[in-house]
Formats: C-alpha cells, sequence, structure tokens
C-alpha cells in the first residue's frame, strides 16, 4: 500500500490516517504531494480522485477521503484495535471521528495546523470560543470514562482523528484545562506522532495559505522563509 500525503507540516487529514498506518504497524509506503509551488493543484489532479490529499493506493484501488481510509484499513486488517473492541466504545468512538471530521470549523480556519511554529497569542479567542468549550466537553467526557491516557484508554482511530486538532492546542497555546493539556501530551509522546513531526521540521517548504501570520495579514505572501 502507497499513502499519497501533503506536507507534513500542514496537511491535517494526510497525519490522521498515516498514524493509524504507522502506530498499528501496517505495511505501507508513502510519498508527499506538493500543496503550493508550480502546478500543484495540476499533479494533484492527476494522482487524486477528488484533487485533494490522502489517498490510499491499494493495487488498483485508489481511496480517497481519510475516513473512508480509516475504514478500510479497519476492514483489512480486523486484528488491529483500529477501533475500539467494544461496541459502544466502538460506536462512541466513530461518532467522535465524525464529528471531528465535519465539526470544529472555527479552529481549523482560524488555528491552522503548523507543526513547526510557536503563535502564542495570535488567535482571537472570541472565535474558537465556542470549538474549545466542546472540544473541553467531548474530550473530558471520553477520557473521564476510559482513564486515558487516549480517549478509549488506548491509541484508536479517534485519537488519529483529534491529533492535528491537539497540536493547535500547543501551536497557539490556547487555553486548556489540565485534562485537555494532559491529551495533547500524550498525542506529542506517541511514537508515531514523533515520527511524522520529526519529518514535518526538516520541511523546508511555506504555504501562505495555512501560516496565520499572512492570514492575518502581518506578512505578505511569498515573504516567509
Amino acid at each position: 500500500m502507497k499513502l499519497l500525503v501533503g506536507n507534513r507540516n500542514y496537511s491535517t487529514w494526510s497525519l490522521r490516517p498515516w498514524l493509524v498506518l504507522r502506530h498499528f504497524a501496517l505495511p505501507f509506503e508513502d510519498e508527499v504531494l506538493m500543496l503550493s509551488g508550480p502546478r500543484w493543484r495540476e499533479t494533484l489532479a492527476e494522482r487524486s480522485p477528488t484533487g485533494k490529499v490522502p489517498v490510499l493506493i491499494d493495487g488498483d484501488l485508489a481511496l480517497p477521503e481519510t475516513l473512508a481510509i480509516i475504514e478500510y484499513l479497519a476492514d483489512a486488517f480486523p486484528e488491529k484495535p483500529i477501533w475500539p473492541a467494544d461496541r459502544r466504545d466502538r460506536a462512541l468512538a466513530r461518532a467522535a471521528a465524525s464529528e471531528m471530521h465535519a465539526g470544529f470549523s472555527q479552529l481549523r480556519t482560524h488555528a491552522p495546523m503548523n507543526l513547526r511554529a510557536s503563535h502564542s497569542g495570535k488567535v482571537d479567542l472570541d472565535s474558537v470560543r465556542k470549538d474549545l468549550h466542546r472540544v473541553e466537553q467531548l474530550w473530558g467526557d471520553l477520557l473521564g470514562r476510559s482513564g486515558g491516557p487516549f480517549l478509549f484508554g488506548e491509541f484508536t482511530a479517534a485519537d488519529a482523528m483529534f491529533a492535528p486538532l491537539a497540536t493547535r492546542l500547543r501551536t497557539y497555546d490556547l487555553p486548556a484545562s489540565d485534562t485537555a493539556a494532559k491529551y495533547v501530551e500524550a498525542i506529542y509522546a506517541l511514537p508515531a506522532f514523533q515520527e511524522w513531526r520529526a519529518l514535518a521540521l526538516k520541511e523546508p517548504w511555506i504555504v501562505d495559505d495555512d501560516e496565520i501570520d499572512v492570514i492575518q495579514g502581518r506578512v505578505a505572501p511569498g515573504t516567509l522563509a
């Protein structure tokens, strides 16, 4: 199998299935497709059915969409605890993953994932307060139920879905309860996440659309080094 991913520093949707593949020691290779630069949109259109990443290539199958990829992996490797074993926990994990897939739009808009950066104080808290409240509520309920360190005790696909959101709390120094802060620490301590982050920190590419200083007009596009 091969996973086509975007720039590791910014591509939240690429990170999610990559963590599942790496954490559960599934056989795969990956390939980075640029999210900026000459002909990047044309290249994505040539390689991806949707013109977006990630895409899982397995034989003649080209499968886009993060949740679809995760479900495909769970079906292909049923011996791996990609989702919780308990039926009720599994339902809650899928509900949480789906909520992450469809929600938290203000955090996505106002605090884009940027693993190389530290931007304390640059996010308008009023714009993300509702999302932060829901994060605290959801994580608190699930961690209280499981005892942690991950949402369902051991790492599952639900944690993979929330990993990029966890990085936003750290990158932008957003307010977090002790429970949420410990969960962020657990994500950062995960060996698979550490591997991805180490690769992201080595990337030289800048995507202006995901840089908060460009988004907020402090820096002109094309001037970040």
